[in-house]
């Protein structure tokens, strides 16, 4: 099979190179000085146990007028990878969906498309357009913040990717792209309830918006000296303000997603998955920095997924009558944080805490 990745950051560029590396035909899509850099000299790909250099052809968004779409011949054992930013799924599914297929037909008749995304809202988007959509839950520590360079901090596997068919079940394409992933050093279980273990991934993303808030703090630091108007916050304070957040959010999304009716996997059962084979190691000598949330706020990439992620268990709340107040004030404070280009980490917390109720 051939793989197009749609979109070459931290997660796509990851499963790019691996898959690369493993022999298979990969086309990576990017773009901007990110594109530019992968067609000058390659993607680079740093690991706990050194570095690779995928030197894969790369295309852009079909709807720019460099992307050499013109070049990539889609055949009918093409899969596609989808790995964008849950805010611009819309975007990429509309992008791709009419491109011929030799043989005839388009990519949305005839070839699958993977979700390797964060968050639950891209299957029903993509099943709107594509005949065929395969969630895939993404554990991957990995991190993506120049052009040409990503770093996957996973070891001694660079991720888990549980995959199977939407809405539900598998069939002989998922276990045949669950062995290419494995063949390039990823974990890939397929499983007839993957769109549980989104639900469950989506619980430990709840914390992503905080941590790109307000950074990553413990007991004994200060305010970091962030800025003049975080200096009144003690340090103790402020780690037990951000705790407190974090226990609330997933809080509120067990209760949604319990008043809801919809299954999630536990954190025992994932950690029983995952056991020592993704821990997130030093690369570099470097520790990973932050959540795919903080790095798009550290990249400037003017939006977050926010929206997707908190937002997700807010709109199910509303829809089932739960309240979900601390997500909803994640949600706004990120919408705030990228208006007023607020650096990762910085938000006042005391601001936040006051409006964790509705106006």
């Amino acid at each position: 099979m051939r793989y197009v990745i749609i979109g070459a950051g931290a997660v796509g560029g990851t499963i790019g190179v691996r898959l690369g590396e493993a022999g298979r035909d990969v086309t990576l899509v990017a773009r901007g000085a990110h594109l530019a850099a992968i067609r000058a000299h390659g993607l680079a790909l740093d690991t706990p146990d050194g570095g690779y250099l995928g030197r894969l052809p790369a295309v852009g968004d079909p709807a720019s007028a460099d992307s050499g779409i013109a070049d990539l011949l889609l055949t009918p054992d093409t899969v596609l990878v989808l790995t964008v930013k849950s805010q611009d799924t819309e975007a990429a599914l509309h992008g791709w969906a009419d491109l011929p297929v030799r043989g005839g037909g388009t990519a949305a008749e005839r070839l699958p498309l993977l979700t390797a995304q964060n968050g639950v809202a891209n299957e029903r988007a993509a099943a709107r357009i594509f005949e065929r959509v395969y969630p895939v839950c993404v554990w991957m520590p990995a991190t993506h913040l120049e052009p040409g360079r990503v770093v996957a901090s996973g070891h001694p596997y660079s991720g888990m990717l549980h995959l199977g068919a939407f809405p539900h079940g598998s069939d002989d394409l998922a276990h045949e792209v669950s062995a290419d992933l494995t063949a390039a050093r990823l974990l890939a279980p397929v499983r007839d309830d993957v769109m549980r273990w989104k639900y469950g991934k989506l619980l430990r993303n709840l914390g992503n918006g905080v941590q790109a808030l307000f950074g990553s703090v413990d007991a004994g630091a200060s305010d970091g000296g962030a800025s003049d108007r975080r200096r009144t916050e003690s340090g103790k304070d402020r780690v037990g303000r951000v705790a407190e957040l974090l226990s609330a959010v997933v809080a509120e999304g067990e209760a949604v997603l319990e008043a809801a009716g919809i299954g999630y996997t536990s954190r025992p059962e994932e950690a029983a998955e995952r056991g020592d084979r993704v821990e997130s190691a030093p690369v570099a000598g470097q520790p990973r920095q932050g959540s795919s949330t903080w790095q798009s706020l550290a990249r400037n990439a003017g939006s977050v997924e926010t929206d997707y992620l908190n937002g997700e268990i807010v709109l199910l709340g509303r829809l089932h009558g739960v309240p979900t107040p601390a997500n909803a004030a994640v949600q706004r404070a990120m919408r705030r944080t990228v208006r007023e280009r607020i650096p990762a980490g910085e938000f006042p917390i005391a601001e936040l805490a006051d409006r964790q109720s509705p106006p």
